[in-house]
């Protein structure tokens, strides 16, 4: 076990440098003699884990083309629902609130899965469902991730339809509201796509640092105070911010 954490500790050290690093350097950044830093990086250069450069030294080591082949595989194998599904189920027991994850599809937010309060009375919600971007919690999560210019042709391109007397209609106010949302990490929607409704989402990042969906939680309003939807909003940030982490970023 030892020298799995030793040759952990060297690819992490190799990552960190641009250039390539020389044998000196990485056993005194790894905390290791000269010969034991050798080794390691001798045996993960067998593996084509680590490759060399020049001679003598003038050899330096940087991180082998075998660690972009894994970490292709990892992506492959790796489900945004089963990253999330742990983390939406705590987060439910947490605020006993529906919860959703969504992936953007065409500037909407899909619903790919959810977990029920389990309530008797619930609010209708189901798999596949589109979101519309500019009036719930999940859309508007997604949309704060894109620049003003890309919110500015989406809306374009599909329009800020009227849903509520709460709904934004007007573009320079949702743009506005967008950058309060990015000041956030998360969004409330405040009965805009259904009266008496309340969701707030946040988006997801995976390891490129790029949105690859968002969360939510949704109930019905009961005269919620103020105080509470900030509470809530931290929480499903914390969740995403949880979930992005498992996917890398």
């Amino acid at each position: 076990m030892r020298s799995v954490a030793r040759a952990a500790e060297v690819l992490e050290a190799l990552s960190k440098s641009d250039g390539g690093v020389s044998v000196t350097d990485l056993a005194a950044a790894c905390g290791l003699s000269k010969s034991a830093a050798f080794a390691t990086l001798y045996t993960l250069r067998q593996y084509g884990l680590v490759a060399d450069d020049g001679e003598g030294m003038n050899r330096r080591y940087r991180l082998g083309m075998a660690l972009a082949r894994l970490g292709s595989r990892a992506q492959d194998q790796l489900s945004l629902r089963d990253v999330a599904r742990p983390a939406l189920v705590e987060l439910t027991r947490q605020t006993g609130m529906n919860s959703r994850l969504a992936v953007p599809d065409e500037g909407q937010a899909v619903v790919v899965d959810q977990v029920s309060n389990g309530e008797r009375i619930q609010v209708d919600l189901r798999m596949g469902t589109r979101e519309l971007p500019h009036c719930t919690g999940l859309g508007k999560a997604l949309l704060a991730e894109m620049t003003d210019e890309e919110v500015t042709a989406l809306a374009g391109r599909v329009g800020l339809p009227y849903r509520t007397g709460h709904t934004i209609t007007d573009l320079t106010v949702l743009l506005a509201h967008l950058k309060m949302v990015r000041e956030l990490g998360y969004a409330v929607d405040d009965e805009e796509d259904a009266d008496g409704i309340f969701c707030i989402g946040s988006a997801l990042r995976d390891h490129t640092g790029a949105c690859v969906g968002a969360i939510s939680i949704t109930s019905l309003k009961r005269d919620l105070p103020a105080w509470r939807y900030q509470e809530l909003g931290r929480q499903v940030r914390a969740t995403a911010e949880r979930i992005s982490g498992e996917l890398g970023a």
